[in-house]
């Protein structure tokens, strides 16, 4: 199916006007309609989303795009920390994805404290 016809059907199914849809997304009504007959060049990015959002949808399904996970690499001293701290997967994952100014800590002491850092932070204790 089209970009333009799943937009079409989405606005059909939520009840939301051609004019409601371009108001809110913040496009004119004229490019809309282009877009949802195919005469339009492919929207932007930006354009996409805001579609997506007040279509209470994802860019993903606008554009029948199947998306997945991507494996987050483990650094070798996080996976070493890991192992030494017994962390869940879901702690590790979550290390894995941090970043400082694009650089990621490089040995196990750093790990630990980054990690002993955010517990503290979120504590729920007084």
């Amino acid at each position: 199916m089209a970009l333009g016809d799943r937009i079409k059907l989405r606005r059909g199914e939520l009840g939301i006007s051609a004019s409601e849809l371009a108001k809110r997304a913040g496009i004119s009504k004229g490019y809309l309609s282009s877009l949802e007959n195919g005469d339009a060049t492919r929207p932007s990015g930006t354009i996409l989303f805001q579609l997506a959002q007040h279509l209470g949808t994802t860019v993903a399904d606008l554009l029948e795009q199947e998306v997945r996970p991507t494996a987050a690499t483990i650094p070798e001293a996080l996976r070493d920390f890991a192992t030494q701290a017994h962390l869940p997967d879901e702690d590790v994952r979550m290390l894995s994805q941090v970043r400082f100014r694009g650089a990621q800590p490089k040995s196990v002491e750093d790990w630990r404290y980054l990690y002993e850092s955010i517990k503290r932070s979120i504590s729920t204790e007084n």
